[in-house]
């Protein structure tokens, strides 16, 4: 049987043998909700980068582009990570280049060395644990952090995934029985026990829980984002 793994933090992915795994990226609050949402709306592809100064490279290319740190826009960017930036009047058939703090360096990190990037959140769950029980391969779930820190949305969703997983993936590691567990005691009300995250205190800060609320809703989505050379596109 093929097992899954959860790496708890970016700066961890090192001690992983991905070579032949399936990699999912976690970025709960918010880049992969947002990403996921871009597509099931229409985006063409959409580019992640790992700094700011790499975005403003495809300026002139007409591409829209996005770029979020510390969870707010950086000035003389379209948008930043926002799930309700990615709406269909905006990305529909369009290209957007994006960066921010946790999830897009997670997917490029991942890159160097796993056999396949995907992007996971709540919006897109159940499609992404069908595609990953039809694969026959190993999974690691790769939860973005804050800044190389671990983070409990993130893991709490690598939780949810494990549960939909554990007749077809064999629990590999400790760190996937500690977030499964987490998972179980907290599906009833995620919003509730996710209040104990730092993140979250940094989002309602910034006066945006209406889009922490929309990023732990499940399956409002159905496609499932795959890194392609530089490009993510719709697998699914």
């Amino acid at each position: 049987m093929s097992k899954i793994e959860v790496c708890l933090t970016p700066a961890l992915l090192h001690l992983y043998n991905i070579e032949n795994s399936i990699v999912v990226v976690i970025d709960i609050l918010r880049a992969t909700s947002s990403i996921t949402y871009g597509f099931e709306n229409g985006a063409t592809a959409i580019i992640p980068v790992m700094d700011v100064e790499d975005c403003e490279t495809y300026r002139d290319l007409g591409y829209l582009l996005a770029a979020e740190r510390n969870g707010e826009v950086v000035t003389g960017f379209d948008f930043g990570n926002s799930p309700f930036s990615y709406t269909k009047e905006k990305v529909e058939n369009k290209t957007i280049v994006l960066t921010t703090t946790n999830g897009t360096k997670a997917m490029r990190m991942a890159q160097e060395r796993a056999h396949e990037v995907i992007v996971g959140s709540f919006l897109n769950i159940t499609a992404v644990c069908n595609y990953l029980k039809q694969q026959n391969k190993d999974v690691l779930l790769l939860c973005a952090g804050w800044k190389d820190n671990f983070n409990l949305e993130d893991t709490l969703f690598a939780g949810a995934v494990i549960a939909q997983l554990t007749d077809n993936l064999a629990v590999a590691d400790d760190a996937s029985v500690a977030a499964l567990d987490m998972y179980q005691l907290a599906k009833d009300d995620l919003r509730e026990y996710l209040k104990k995250s730092s993140h979250s205190h940094r989002l309602i800060k910034l006066n945006i829980e209406e889009d922490v609320q929309f990023c732990l809703k499940p399956d409002l989505c159905t496609a499932i984002p795959v890194l392609r050379n530089e490009k993510l596109v719709r697998l699914i």
